[in-house]
């Protein structure tokens, strides 16, 4: 399928997109998968995440409002959603934040097939186990090389990797894509990069047959609604309105692929 294809492709299918989320983002990313066009399912309680998670197109899950229930939840989808071939994307919120997150995310990692590891700068590292200075769940500073951090995740872990930031980045292990745009407005919303990873798992839910290109394609659709919101917004509050019509009203034609550059040859 053609990158050009995918969003066409999403909103005529309208992807089921199983949630698994914390309780800060979950209105706001319901919406803008609505405004995205899939439909979003929010189903945490361990009596049916497997369930839900078998006739899900995708299954994203996002420990930001961690607790031990939640867990059982997201490994029995997590492993639904896999042995129906679904794609399922984790959202490591605040990985090395606390020991049980670190926990939390070690075991998901062990026990799930992850198709997508989708974090910051600093959660990306605490996987990796390099130094990062992260302040809770925020990307924080460090002088660690967080692109060779991510091709050794996608690599341990056999998934896709991304590292969002000013530039994103994703990886499989062996190839590399920067996806630059976006607008600074974009991380002083809460919930931004968790609906992303809702975004991402929607994209690559129709973008089965070249998972790395529909995550690529998502990074650049997300950055340019930024940019397109950013244009209208007076601040961060009308900015989470216009991001949301931006995502609805875009097309094809709005997304400039030329933010997508391929780094060929350059992982040993």
């Amino acid at each position: 399928m053609a990158q050009s294809s995918l969003l066409h492709e999403l909103r005529s299918q309208s992807p089921l997109v199983h949630c698994i989320t914390n309780i800060v983002v979950a209105n706001f990313q319901a919406n803008g998968l609505l405004a995205l066009g899939a439909s979003p399912i929010m189903a945490g309680a361990i009596e049916e995440a497997a369930e839900v998670a078998a006739v899900s197109s995708c299954t994203l899950l996002n420990i930001g409002t961690l607790d031990s229930s939640v867990v059982e939840s997201m490994i029995a989808a997590g492993k639904s959603a896999s042995i129906k071939g679904r794609p399922l994307v984790l959202d490591p919120v605040g990985a090395g934040a606390t020991v049980f997150r670190k926990r939390t995310v070690a075991k998901l990692l062990e026990e799930l097939e992850i198709t997508l590891i989708r974090g910051n700068a600093g959660e990306i590292a605490s996987i990796a186990g390099v130094e990062w200075e992260a302040k809770g769940v925020d990307a924080g500073d460090g002088s660690a090389n967080i692109v060779e951090a991510a091709i050794d995740v996608a690599r341990r872990h056999h998934c896709l990797v991304v590292v969002t930031g000013e530039t994103d980045i994703v990886t499989d292990g062996e190839k590399i894509i920067r996806i630059t745009g976006g607008h600074p407005l974009m991380a002083r919303i809460t919930g931004m990069g968790c609906l992303l990873s809702a975004v991402c798992a929607a994209f690559l839910s129709v973008g089965k047959h070249a998972l790395l290109d529909a995550v690529a394609y998502s990074l650049a659709f997300y950055k340019k609604a930024g940019e397109l919101a950013a244009e209208r917004a007076s601040g961060p509050g009308d900015f989470a309105v216009h991001f949301l019509n931006a995502i609805f009203q875009m097309d094809d034609a709005a997304i400039e692929l030329g933010q997508i550059v391929v780094e060929e040859g350059v992982v040993k």
